[in-house]
């Protein structure tokens, strides 16, 4: 406090000032280390009991006036350090900021961890929080962050009548995004080539302008007639060959690993072999991944979504069986079509795809039930060797009752018998 009244009271230098923030920071970093601590043995005490409270963090947002979410963070971030030395270390004597601590906490190790500290200690919060989100994708378990971000896609409209607006907020995943912006971008450059006045006015506006030409072209056809042409759009997204492999090392990705393959199934590749710094050091060419004959035999082939009980022809994708980056070929034996939707679950929704004992491609469910290929029918419900219709069972298959032949069948062997028949679909 003194130091700080005596700068107050006289004019320091631009050095001082300087080197006093920078001192200061350091004290703050190495003060949020112990408050930390503090926080983690009272947790571990469960100091927070005999306030009738949950857990830490609602103590943490009641007694300290943090967020919930800046609560439940201290909170994992003060546990997480128990298991990481060296960065504890550096934390504790002010060489690293919270803000960095918090995203290496989510990804470092005991293999990592120098690695990761290292990295850190010369370079911006940003770059790292950026590398430690990479890690996360370029892990299987990204999976479950995929699926979050597409299940909270979103697009509200909201009707202003008094100042004749309307305002449209949309939601997406990354992924999909970057693919909508791809589109703005195209239709605003297009618009400012045909009407150069415009290009004067301002960014938002041309941007608004640019959602109603993709709207116009849709609904005048021009856009439908478009969307079976190839390089329409460029969407670049970094990944490590070893993250696109197996997806369980080290490994750095952009996007949650499954979302990458999906992407890569039926796309472009540029290869960009990068330095650890994240410096490009040489660019392939463009390579396509699936080649427009093959495209073709492919679509002559299967005539749509392959996925049992999908009818949808158009905006489909060639999906790789046994991925390229794990040494699939780009064949025919390993293609098929799947609709956008079911190529989703296939790649980040736990659907698998094997062969059956007559070398038949069918698909799995993420709890291991086999799809059928066309719905269960009564003939998959008999056993093996029980083609006697005066049977009991027979009957009930050949008459139903009004409720369905399903009702009128007791539980015992014959469930056991409807699964083995369904894997063979």
């Amino acid at each position: 406090m003194c130091s700080a009244i005596s700068a107050e009271n006289r004019r320091l230098s631009i050095d001082e000032l300087e080197h006093g923030i920078v001192k200061f920071a350091a004290r703050i970093n190495a003060a949020s280390y112990e408050l930390l601590i503090l926080v983690r043995q009272f947790d571990e005490r469960a100091g927070w009991l005999k306030w009738g409270l949950a857990n830490c963090a609602e103590w943490l947002h009641w007694r300290c006036d943090l967020s919930m979410s800046t609560a439940r963070e201290k909170v994992r971030v003060a546990h997480a350090l128990k298991t990481l030395p060296a960065i504890a270390a550096a934390f504790s004597s002010g060489e690293l900021s919270y803000s960095k601590v918090r995203p290496l906490t989510r990804v470092a190790g005991a293999d990592n961890e120098d690695a990761l500290l290292a990295f850190a200690v010369k370079t911006t919060a940003s770059r790292v929080e950026e590398r430690c989100r990479e890690l996360r994708c370029g892990k299987a378990e990204s999976v479950n962050e995929a699926n979050r971000a597409y299940a909270s896609r979103s697009l509200r409209i909201h009707r202003d009548a008094e100042r004749g607006t309307m305002t449209i907020t949309v939601e997406l995943p990354l992924e999909t995004g970057e693919l909508l912006q791809k589109a703005l971008d195209r239709a605003r450059d297009s618009t400012a080539s045909q009407t150069p006045e415009l290009v004067h006015e301002p960014w938002s506006a041309r941007q608004a302008d640019a959602l109603v030409v993709i709207a116009n072209d849709y609904l005048s056809g021009k856009g439908a007639a478009s969307a079976c042409t190839t390089d329409n759009y460029q969407v670049t997204v970094h990944v490590d060959r070893s993250a696109l492999a197996n997806g369980n090392g080290n490994g750095r990705s952009s996007l949650p690993i499954a979302s990458v393959k999906r992407l890569c199934c039926d796309g472009d590749v540029v290869a960009i072999v990068e330095n650890e710094e994240g410096e490009p050091l040489s660019v392939g060419r463009k390579t396509r991944i699936v080649p427009t004959a093959i495209k073709r035999a492919l679509r002559a082939r299967d005539r749509g979504c392959l996925f049992p009980g999908c009818h949808h022809q158009r905006f489909v994708d060639a999906h790789h069986i046994k991925h390229w980056s794990a040494g699939g070929e780009t064949c025919l034996d390993n293609l098929m079509l799947l609709c956008s939707r079911h190529h989703r679950l296939v790649h980040e929704g736990g659907f698998r795809i094997e062969r059956d004992y007559q070398n038949r491609w069918f698909f799995k469910r993420p709890d291991g039930r086999a799809v059928p290929g066309c719905g269960y029918q009564a003939q998959d419900m008999i056993d093996d060797g029980s083609g006697d219709d005066s049977s009991e069972f027979s009957s009930a298959i050949n008459n139903p009752s009004a409720e369905g032949f399903l009702a009128a069948i007791t539980p015992g062997p014959h469930r056991e018998t409807c699964d083995a028949v369904s894997g063979a679909l």
